[in-house]
């Protein structure tokens, strides 16, 4: 919380009264204080920032191509899997495929 002098509008800074002991605002460039005799405070709820999903969201698995490859899932049979490609490391780093398997759902991914 920021507040100002009415007089000289400068901001104000919290100090202790030397002849009270008690907290004060205090104006730095005129006279004028104020005593605190009691607790000021305010509190604002922040506001989260809405992140993007960065490997697509919900829609990273519409229209993607399949290939044949076997689910690591030690339950499932499934011999295909939708894929995508992306480079998420450096460019002279190969790019990172990430798999679902048709048949379970599963999702993992090779580099």
């Amino acid at each position: 919380m920021l507040l100002f002098c009415p007089q000289c509008s400068n901001s104000l800074t919290v100090s202790r009264s030397p002849s009270t002991g008690t907290n004060r605002l205090e104006c730095r460039t005129c006279p004028y204080e104020f005593i605190l005799t009691r607790k000021y405070f305010e509190r604002k709820p922040m506001k989260r920032k809405e992140v993007d999903d960065v490997m697509g969201g919900e829609g990273a698995w519409d229209n993607v191509d399949q290939t044949d490859a076997n689910c690591p899932e030690d339950s499932c049979e499934g011999v295909r899997a939708y894929f995508y490609m992306v480079q998420i490391r450096s460019a002279d780093e190969p790019m990172t495929t990430f798999y679902k398997c048709v048949t379970c759902g599963h999702k993992w991914r090779e580099n």
